[in-house]
């Protein structure tokens, strides 16, 4: 099939729209209901992010998208008990079994916020574990190699059957050169096909130069994310996983502050207080979630008011305490962060020392490079400098 009719573009009075090939077939089936462009986009973005993440790092992974940009990446590495929980995961059987499963609850769980009504991509076939993943979360579609015959007729019941599933075919490769329009103009150039690894973690300029396996493993897939997130954009990541993510914004402290603080929710909410929330069972997850992050902000107080609290749960929550809160924050760390341009200034290191970072992989070549250096040598960080910027638009 050379092309799609798709039911219309970016907004419902875009149309008629379609997806088509220029030369050849298109490399994908849709295996259920209806995808359309955008979902498209965030499909084909999320499945080039996840495919280069198991090339380079050898592990399944899945991401998140949303709006074409990562919400959460990760690779399908076990979860420890408190990461089932955090991950609203602990009640399906067999999670931990699936490695597809591990990788797609944890880049759930970065932001699960923004995760709302996201688009999937998964780098390996689709099992039962995590379609029923998949299943209960509020989602738009899937994207994958492949699915189970049972991972299938899961996700074909959802959304009363009208759910976007789409196959891809892993051995198509795209045209060296890229093209696309932009108010008549077409715009022309070869595709970022920048290999990101370890060797680009080759220029340390920081005092420590010390950095383990796992953290180059995690600077790796950070820039990897960067890769396919729409910039200026900087990337937090731990433990195999982004923990947060700031893209879009105009200047790199945003991006930097915004990835920070949703690094510090993903962490905050391992708290044992947070996953001791007493939820009434007819709280919906979605609410549970926008709950959670109020509780974590302190803010729960306005939110539940003096009697409505018992709107949400079985008993009033004890609110975190200031104490409490610095003593969690304060066990962060071992944080990678990336960068998809340099630093200007060195606000950046003092924001992200505040989320426990550690390492450090950004492009160089600012003229504040000294500044931005010393700040790290400051808080005992490594630092390296890659030469690859990794601007997406």
């Amino acid at each position: 099939m050379k092309e799609m009719s798709l039911k219309y573009g970016c907004n419902p009075h875009q149309k008629p729209a379609r997806i088509y090939m220029e030369r050849g077939e298109l490399p994908i089936e849709v295996l259920n209901g209806r995808p359309g462009y955008i979902n498209f986009l965030d499909a084909f973005n999320a499945w080039q992010l996840v495919k280069e993440l198991k090339d380079a790092l050898g592990l399944p992974a899945a991401a998140s998208l949303k709006h074409v940009s990562p919400a959460g990446a990760a690779l399908g590495l076990p979860l420890s008990g408190v990461d089932l929980q955090a991950c609203a995961v602990d009640d399906i059987p067999g999670v931990n079994d699936s490695p597809i499963a591990c990788a797609y609850a944890r880049a759930r769980g970065t932001d699960r916020m923004s995760s709302f009504g996201d688009f999937i991509a998964l780098s390996d076939v689709c099992d039962a574990p995590c379609a029923a993943i998949i299943k209960r979360e509020v989602s738009d579609g899937v994207i994958a190699p492949g699915y189970t015959p049972e991972a299938l007729d899961l996700l074909r019941t959802k959304r009363n059957g009208t759910y976007g599933v789409i196959r891809i075919d892993p051995a198509y490769e795209p045209e060296e050169t890229e093209r696309k329009q932009v108010f008549g103009v077409t715009f022309e150039q070869p595709r970022n096909a920048a290999k990101i690894d370890a060797s680009l973690l080759e220029q340390s300029v920081t005092a420590n130069r010390t950095i383990d396996e796992a953290a180059k493993r995690d600077l790796v897939l950070s820039l990897i994310t960067l890769k396919y997130t729409q910039s200026n954009s900087v990337c937090f990541a731990r433990g195999g996983q982004t923990i947060g993510v700031g893209a879009g914004q105009q200047s790199r402290i945003h991006c930097t502050r915004l990835a920070g603080d949703k690094a510090d929710i993903w962490w905050m909410r391992r708290c044992e207080k947070v996953l001791a929330l007493p939820f009434l069972p007819a709280v919906k997850r979605p609410e549970r979630d926008n709950l959670i992050d109020l509780y974590i902000s302190g803010k729960g107080g306005d939110a539940f008011g003096e009697s409505g609290w018992d709107t949400f749960f079985t008993e009033r929550p004890e609110p975190l305490t200031a104490t409490e809160r610095a003593a969690h924050m304060a066990a962060l760390s071992g944080v990678s962060l990336g960068s998809d341009a340099f630093f200007p200034f060195g606000d950046n290191i003092e924001r992200a020392h505040e989320s426990g970072v550690t390492y450090v992989a950004q492009p160089g070549g600012s003229v504040r490079d000294e500044d931005v250096i010393a700040a790290c040598d400051r808080y005992g960080m490594a630092m390296f400098f890659t030469g690859l910027r990794l601007f997406h638009h």
